[in-house]
């Protein structure tokens, strides 16, 4: 068995955009054969039941309509009753049945067995209302409406125990006097767990509880809904004529398939009432207050509203009954007049469709709506028809446009033709009302004509809502609109400074900007307007015309505001030169220290140094991506201008920070700071000798002849001798020293050759020199001096000394030194006896050697060829070790190096035939003398040959192997 959907009737009027009606009606083709006709049904959540006549019911779940679930109550209909009423919760997981002789079973979704509720035997159930919280092990609390107007409490819970009955409890909780509970639903109330909301309909009267129910006990211990009932008063809806052939159903909103919010809330469910006046329908709205009555704001459709069919049958005409059943959708009210489907716009009371579905005088079981997948259903006794909603939302902005309900117009608006069209006529609307700033808001993204808005305001004089506008305009242009956006911005600019000078105007003058402005809110609104805008030139400073913006301002003469957009714009150069003519120095040296552009501090650096120095360079010494070059010339100025001391120089004080910080200060850094120094006033040149001390002397980081002439120039005479010293020139700086009388300084230097005694010497005379002849020095005092130097003798200041001296005077160091000479040269004879000890020594050695020999014995061999070393002329050395002649030639050979020549040589000599025979003993005697020099083995030729291989190619390898 399955079911198939297939089109059946769509209404060909009523079209809106799209192509398709907002309803239309679908058959469902039964693919299974049914033997008796419906007479109840229920869908939710995409679970279909259909009960028949003959006491079956069949349970379809929509996913998978081919599975069908065939399900007999546990008696038959002769004894129990046809079914009734059958009532399905949202999930789908319970099922309540009524049977016509008050019979009622319970069937839960895993069962398939209907168990018999005792508690509620013979009591025929009219409506349910589900536990909002929607559960699925157990019903939880639930409220059952009955034709006597009593309404029970109940709680089941599914159980497989026999004895167990399947209601935990059943509470009589309220009655209606009189009455049938035709419909009955809860909810719960937003953010209140313990408030419930509860709607029952009869024939007359529609009943509001709002309030907070009890709780006895663990859940399920005890009925919550007695007190609920007790406590709250219902506000109460009724009809003047009832009728009891008229039906009367009361119908709940399904949950919106996509979630409708807000202001960040879930949109108040809707309700209908069918009574015999008409339909009631109106909002169930979530009250902050605990306070609602939703009867106040619904609307009566009256019946004449929904006109009576007309079908002939047997030649005659007849008029049938008006609405027989109704359901809700999100937007509309859908309900059937005998045969046919009409759906009526809650917001605009429009019909919105209208077809005919069913034959002239066939019956409907009803409209149905799924509450929990948001689809609707008609069902006869023969056949189930859906009724899809297609777009159901696409015009609810016309209608909520219509009611001037703008936000929920927008809200549901689609497309940018939509939203213009709203944002227009709220505009509109709100410019009608006075409201110009909210206007402004709303046309600044509509599509209204510029030109016609901006002279709206300015006739009305609404510069507040002119710049309100403008901004939002200028929002909505795209970051290609270059032109616009620049245009506007420079509008913009023109109308703050206008609005500020209005407000400062009025502060000033203590009058009223406007009927109700006192000074004091005027204020608070210049503080206001200067804010927004600063935040207005933060947001859009990339897309502002500098110059414009200058000269708009600057005509205006809003100091503040130019010096704000000048920052916010990065435009320093600007400000700063603005604080220097003015002759503002700290608050240009506020904008200087927020900089971090080079070129800056190199431009402005020599007037504020001359102005304000330390503050200058308290800032440059912060700033590490500067060029110390650059700024000398500033530097240089201020030393002119300023008549400081040395200690409270900037320059200076600069100039020594980037010699000990920097990494590699140029020399130009140097000479700057020696050049000031040289030049100062002070007489004291402590200070730059301490400087020159401190630098390396090898070489100096300063150019040491720019150095050095600015000393003479400036007659800085220690400072002269020291770089003299830096640069290797101890003579000059001697002389220097002597020459301004500063012996002890000329002592200094003469010892600072190290390492060089006779430039030491030379030094230390020509300070010997000057301290001997120097007027009032005592020849002892002077010869106490000149002991400071090792290497002067007292024969070397003998000559210094005036021609009629005494020679008492240096008697001692006469004789001191006579007596290291008489040491010396006893040293010097015993050095030479030693001497000729050892030559002696030596000679007798070498006698020895004549008379040296060494044993050969018969079988020894040469140690190179291995050969008997007695077949030939051979040598044989004291280490034992002997070779032929002629192999220990040419092994010597192969490793003679640069003697191999001469032994060739020689050789060749030797072979000639004129040679004689003196000369030929002298050959080979010079030939044996280096060919057996040393042993091979034991000398200097065995260590030349440690790379060579013990194992050569013409050896055999396998005498080696392993």
């Amino acid at each position: 068995m399955a079911l198939d959907v297939s089109t059946g009737y769509v209404a060909s009027s009523n079209l809106t955009e799209t192509s398709l009606p907002i309803f239309e009606v679908q058959r469902v083709q039964l693919q299974f054969s049914v033997a008796a006709d419906f007479v109840a049904a229920q869908v939710a959540n995409n679970v279909l039941i259909l009960a028949l006549s003959t006491g079956r019911i069949l349970r379809i779940d929509l996913e998978t309509p081919e599975d069908v679930d065939d399900i007999d109550l546990p008696k038959k209909s002769s004894e129990i009753g046809l079914i009734r009423r059958m009532f399905l919760d949202p999930s789908a997981s319970h099922l309540i049945i009524t049977t016509t002789l008050g019979e009622n079973y319970y069937l839960h979704t895993q069962s398939r067995n209907p168990k018999p509720l005792s508690r509620l035997k013979g009591v025929s159930i009219e409506s349910v209302a589900w536990n909002p919280s929607v559960p699925t092990a157990s019903t939880r609390e639930i409220l059952i409406g009955t034709t006597d107007g009593n309404i029970f409490e109940v709680y089941i819970e599914p159980s497989t125990e026999f004895y167990r009955r399947e209601e935990k409890y059943v509470n009589n909780v309220y009655r209606v006097p009189d009455a049938s509970v035709t419909g009955i639903w809860v909810d719960s109330v937003p953010g209140k767990s313990d408030q419930r909301r509860v709607l029952l309909s009869t024939q007359s009267k529609l009943l509001h509880f709002l309030g907070r129910t009890g709780r006895h006990g663990r859940e399920g211990g005890g009925p919550i809904f007695p007190e609920f009932f007790q406590r709250e008063m219902p506000q109460v809806y009724e009809i003047s004529k009832p009728s009891n052939s008229a039906p009367s159903i009361l119908r709940i909103s399904p949950s919106p398939s996509d979630g409708h919010y807000v202001d960040g809330q879930l949109s108040d469910r809707q309700f209908a009432w069918l009574s015999a006046e008409g339909v009631l329908y109106g909002q169930l709205r979530n009250s902050s207050d605990g306070v609602s009555r939703p009867f106040d704001d619904a609307k009566m459709l009256p019946r004449s509203f929904f006109p009576a069919t007309q079908s002939a049958r047997g030649g005659r005409k007849m008029i049938q009954d008006p609405i027989s059943s109704l359901t809700l959708s999100q937007w509309h009210v859908l309900a059937l007049v005998e045969g046919q489907v009409i759906a009526v716009n809650r917001l605009s009371g429009e019909t919105a469709y209208d077809q005919a579905v069913l034959e002239p005088g066939e019956s409907a079981l009803g409209l149905l709506s799924d509450q929990t997948k948001n689809t609707f259903w008609l069902f006869t006794p023969q056949e189930i028809f859906e009724v899809v909603a297609n777009d159901e939302d696409r015009d609810v902005w016309k209608s909520f446009l219509k009611e001037q309900k703008f936000d929920e117009a927008l809200r549901y608006a689609r497309g940018s033709a939509q939203k213009d069209a709203v944002a227009t006529a709220s505009g509109d609307y709100l410019a009608s009302k006075g409201r110009y700033l909210e206007a402004a808001a709303v046309w600044g993204k509509s599509s209204k004509p510029f030109e016609e808005v901006c002279l709206t305001f300015i006739d009305r004089g609404e510069h507040d809502a002119l710049r309100k506008y403008l901004l939002t305009q200028l929002s909505s242009y795209k970051k290609s609109a270059v032109m616009q956006r620049v245009m506007l911005t420079s509008w913009l600019v023109e109308v703050f400074m206008t609005k500020l000078n209005s407000l400062d105007d009025a502060i000033a003058t203590k009058a009223e900007l406007a009927e109700g402005t006192s000074p004091t809110e005027a204020k608070g609104q210049l503080d206001s307007v200067r804010n927004e805008f600063q935040e207005f030139v933060t947001k859009y400073k990339s897309e502002i015309d500098q110059k414009t913006v200058y000269d708009i301002i600057s005509s205006h003469g809003r100091e503040e505001e130019l010096l704000f957009f000048a920052t916010t714009t990065n435009d320093y150069n600007y400000v700063l030169s603005y604080w220097i003519q003015r002759e503002k120095w700290s608050e240009a040296l506020q904008v200087l220290q927020k900089q971090t552009n080079p070129e800056v501090f190199y431009k402005y650096s020599s007037v504020l140094m001359i102005h304000a120095a330390t503050g200058v360079v308290d800032i440059l010494m912060r700033q590490t991506n500067l060029d110390p070059e650059k700024l000398i010339p500033a530097l240089l100025s201020y030393n002119k201008a300023a008549n400081v001391s040395l200690s409270q120089n900037q320059a200076v004080r600069y100039l020594n920070f980037i010699i000990a910080n920097h990494p590699n200060p140029a020399a130009a850094v140097h000479n700057t700071l020696i050049s000031i120094h040289a030049s100062s006033s002070s007489a004291s040149e402590a200070a730059l000798l301490t400087y020159l001390e401190s630098q390396p002397s090898s070489p100096p980081p300063y150019d040491a002849d720019f150095a050095l002439r600015l000393c003479i120039q400036h007659q800085r005479v220690q400072s002269c001798i020291h770089i003299y010293s830096t640069m290797g020139q101890y003579v000059q700086a001697v002389e220097l020293a002597l020459k301004h009388n500063d012996v002890e300084l000329a002592a200094i230097v003469a010892d600072r050759p190290e390492g060089d005694d006779k430039l030491r010497k030379k030094l230390w005379l020509l300070v010997a020199e000057k301290k001997i002849r120097q007027p009032g020095t005592g020849i002892k005092d002077a010869i106490e001096f000149l002991r400071r130097c090792e290497l002067l003798r007292i024969e070397d200041l003998i000559p210094f000394f005036p021609d009629f001296v005494v020679i008492d005077d240096f008697k001692d160091e006469i004789c001191t030194a006579l007596e290291d000479y008489s040491r010396h040269i006893d040293s010097l004879r015993q050095e030479m006896d030693n001497s000729a000890q050892t030559a002696q020594q030596i000679r007798a050695e070498i006698a020895d050697l004549d008379s040296r020999y060494a044993i050969v014995e018969p079988g020894e061999k040469c140690w190179i060829c291995f050969l008997p070393v007695l077949s030939r002329q051979f040598f044989v050395f004291p280490c034992q070790h002997a070779f032929h002649s002629d192999c220990l030639g040419k092994e010597v050979l192969e490793g003679a190096g640069g003697k191999k020549k001469y032994i060739r040589d020689l050789q060749a000599q030797l072979h000639k035939a004129d040679i004689t025979t003196p000369k030929k003993e002298k050959i080979v005697k010079e030939l044996d003398g280096l060919v057996a020099e040393a042993c091979i083995l034991c000398g200097d030729h065995a260590i030349k040959q440690i790379d060579k291989p013990f194992i050569t190619e013409s050896d055999r390898t396998d005498e080696w192997a392993l």
